[in-house]
């Protein structure tokens, strides 16, 4: 379904399977005059269609659609299309799922319990580049793995030993959902050197973006957790 254009605003295609929650989100956006839902799509054949005639600014793209799902999707749109900025809009809190879809090229991974306002805000933050996590996400996944002590970074000089300890400070906030100025703010440091820390740590870990920076701090204490737990308590 195509929609008409405002082109002075952000262009959005949104993707769901489910029409009632569908048609609201298009409600709630279309009440902010910088945000224009330009189509819809409720399964990942129709997505692909209309990101290719469309060229959205931003996609939200739920995971676990019928047919096609939202993952597959995310992967074909970012060999076709990849100006295209997709935000995994979804149910699932499933550390498997916000995986695939960092790997995959996702630019956000948002809960679909996020407030109205979250939404919009992720919505203006992947416009300009940005890369956003839900909070809950990360913390329920770090919160599995809070045996291992928030002192975790300081064990992975054998893996990261480019990194200097700010930087570890700085990646474990980013894992668990903080922006730039609570960040700032936790550390006492200027926005400006939180920006700074992220990008060195992005570029020496040879990562693409804050979302690929959150995942690796996560999977690096699944890692670690399973080696601690060893082959036979599995």
């Amino acid at each position: 379904m195509t929609l008409e254009s405002n082109t002075d605003a952000i262009r959005v295609l949104l993707v769901d399977d489910h029409d009632l929650f569908r048609e609201g989100v298009k409600a709630m956006l279309q009440r902010h005059k910088h945000i224009d839902v330009v189509g819809e799509a409720r399964n990942g054949f129709g997505a692909l269609e209309q990101a290719r005639k469309l060229m959205p600014d931003v996609v939200l793209l739920d995971v676990r659609m019928p047919g096609c799902n939202g993952l597959t999707v995310l992967g074909k749109m970012q060999k076709e299309l990849p100006a295209v900025k997709v935000v995994m809009l979804t149910i699932s809190e499933d550390d498997e799922d916000l995986f695939a879809a960092v790997r995959a090229g996702a630019r956000g991974y948002v809960l679909k319990t996020i407030e109205p306002e979250g939404l919009v805000k992720a919505i203006e933050q992947v416009s300009r580049g940005e890369a956003v996590i839900s909070p809950a996400v990360a913390v329920k996944l770090l919160n599995e793995f809070a045996a291992l002590g928030s002192s975790y970074l300081g064990e992975l000089d054998g893996d990261t030993p480019e990194l200097t300890n700010r930087e570890k400070e700085v990646l474990e906030l980013v894992a668990q959902g903080l922006g730039n100025k609570e960040i700032a703010k936790a550390l006492t440091i200027a926005e400006r050197t939180v920006k700074s820390h992220l990008h060195n740590v992005v570029q020496k870990l040879q990562l693409h973006n804050r979302a690929e920076a959150a995942a690796y701090i996560v999977r690096s204490k699944m890692a670690h957790a399973r080696a601690r737990k060893g082959p036979h308590d599995a």
